[in-house]
């Protein structure tokens, strides 16, 4: 294997998105931490990585938890010495019910995953990068399409995923001076475990129920590298990648 080409935390690894992303960046010779909540899960992606030749270190986290968080990047600078690339990725929706019957337990463990996780995972990052030498890196944010326009029955969803792209914004401005980079990929209808239902028949805007199309997920983490490898001085701020018969760009 050629010469690692950096060091990348991806979280929300066990499965989805986050496991096809960090087997690209393994597959590109990085050095790759799986972030995730089950350990298994973990475990299972490493499982996949090693069979293609790679080697990832797997850190059982709950993105929510400060204590936990910093335990991770005590692992990542112990370990490694630095970060090149975070992919934050974790994420979860809730109940698709009507607003007014979305309990506020619900509420607050989409906003603690999407938005204070994610929070959380940067401020650590950033941290790292502003103080390792040479200065710098870059932060992938996972936003959504849901950042642009809702579906029906996805308050917390939807809201954290607009939040999540004044995160970005304001990283990206916050952090120029430490030549971290910070931008975003929303994506719509990758094939993953979590869209299963989309093939089946999801709720439109209109009250019909229709199948969506989907992508394949290998094009998202494709995405994901493509703004990783790229030179600190250039910035993909934003990316869009979404299946193409997808109904998106008419919603509503």
């Amino acid at each position: 294997m050629d010469k690692a080409t950096g060091v990348a935390l991806v979280t929300g690894a066990g499965s989805g998105i986050g496991r096809a992303v960090a087997l690209e960046f393994l597959a590109n010779n990085y050095q790759v931490v799986l972030c995730g909540r089950r350990a298994d899960a973990l475990e299972q992606t490493r499982a996949l990585a090693a069979d293609k030749g790679g080697n990832a270190l797997a850190v059982p986290t709950d993105v929510t938890d400060e204590s936990a968080v910093g335990a991770l990047f005590e692992k990542i600078e112990s370990t490694y010495g630095r970060l090149d690339v975070l992919f934050n990725n974790a994420g979860r929706g809730a109940p698709a019910v009507p607003i007014e019957d979305l309990s506020i337990a619900d509420w607050r463990a989409v906003v603690d995953v999407n938005l204070t996780g994610m929070f959380l995972c940067a401020q650590a990052a950033i941290r790292m990068m502003k103080n390792q030498q040479p200065q710098g890196g870059r932060i992938i944010n996972n936003g959504s399409i849901s950042a642009t326009a809702p579906r029906p029955f996805s308050i917390a969803y939807t809201a954290t995923k607009h939040a999540v792209t004044g995160l970005t914004k304001s990283i990206s401005l916050d952090c120029r001076p430490y030549n971290i980079a910070c931008g975003q990929i929303d994506i719509g209808n990758a094939a993953t475990d979590m869209t299963n239902r989309m093939a089946a028949g999801i709720l439109q805007a209109d009250g019909t129920t229709r199948p969506e199309p989907r992508m394949d997920v290998a094009h998202v983490a494709r995405a994901v590298h493509q703004m990783a490898q790229l030179p600190l001085d250039t910035n993909v701020q934003f990316m869009t990648i979404m299946a193409t018969n997808m109904p998106f760009l008419g919603r509503g």
